[in-house]
């Protein structure tokens, strides 16, 4: 799992190709879980966590240069 120090690190271009990413691999993850060929259904808790986290420093960049 990624630690919200180093998603703060990144530029707001490489955390919205991320997130494109990772709500990519959110889907295939359901997907599987759907035909039951997913070893660990607790992969898409921590892809939705790590999602969630992306948006909240991308929220927290946009209101930055909003002030």
């Amino acid at each position: 799992m990624i630690k919200i120090n180093e998603i703060r690190e990144k530029s707001t271009e490489e955390l919205n190709k991320q997130l494109l990413e990772l709500k990519n691999e959110l889907f295939n993850l359901r997907f599987q879980h759907a035909v039951n060929q997913l070893d660990n259904p607790q992969k898409i808790v921590e892809t939705k966590k790590t999602i969630a986290k992306i948006m909240t420093v991308l929220r927290e960049k946009e209101i930055a240069a909003n002030k």
